[in-house]
């Protein structure tokens, strides 16, 4: 399963990278808008399988972890989440100024994809995916919604946390002595699925 995801998200990757040299990059923006409506009925899929960040950010902090790189929790004024919406407003207004202005294409999507392989440098995973991407709002307003879901089988939960160690988005909670799922938040990446040993976890409706 691991190997299928990756594969899935290095083709995305190589999409992305392709829409960079050939453009035209709103292309990019269009596969975005379409995963908040996909978003509805199959969760973040967006941002766990095609996310070019989010594939750069997990060979990244694979290869820190290898070399015993410490990461810092999220700093206190990141904390009331409220810093994606205005990164989110800040790099519209910056696109569309940049375009009436001085006509040019801002490079957002480049931009933010620098952005977030620094922070993954100094900070862990959620941190970033939480309290920082401009792309995060609105996929956790429609993920929320969520028809097909990671859920947890509290009947074969033990609270065992093995599935809270590789959640790389900060979507699983232990409530009542049992994991939780917060779908809002979860990437859908099957993380916590294949982590769990008792095959309490599993995508459904």
């Amino acid at each position: 399963m691991r190997y299928i995801i990756t594969f899935i998200q290095l083709i995305f990757l190589a999409i992305f990278i392709f829409l960079i040299v050939k453009g035209p990059m709103m292309m990019w923006l269009a596969i975005y808008a379409a995963s908040l409506l996909i978003a509805i009925l199959f969760g973040r899929i967006y941002c766990g399988y095609i996310c070019p960040m989010n594939t750069m950010m997990i060979h990244l902090d694979n290869l820190l972890s290898k070399l015993n790189v410490k990461k810092k929790s999220a700093p206190k004024w990141l904390e009331s989440g409220n810093f994606t919406w205005l990164a989110l407003i800040v790099s519209i207004l910056a696109m569309i100024v940049f375009k009436k202005v001085v006509h040019i294409n801002l490079p957002i999507l480049l931009i933010w994809l620098l952005i977030s392989l620094i922070i993954t440098f100094f900070y862990k995973a959620e941190v970033f995916h939480n309290l920082i991407c401009p792309f995060e709002p609105l996929q956790r307003l429609f993920g929320r919604y969520a028809i097909f879901s990671h859920r947890v089988n509290d009947e074969k939960c033990t609270a065992c946390r093995a599935c809270i160690k590789v959640c790389p988005s900060d979507a699983v909670v232990i409530k009542e002595r049992k994991a939780a799922i917060d779908k809002a938040v979860c990437h859908q990446c099957s993380n916590c699925r294949t982590a769990c040993v008792k095959n309490a976890i599993s995508y459904s409706k």
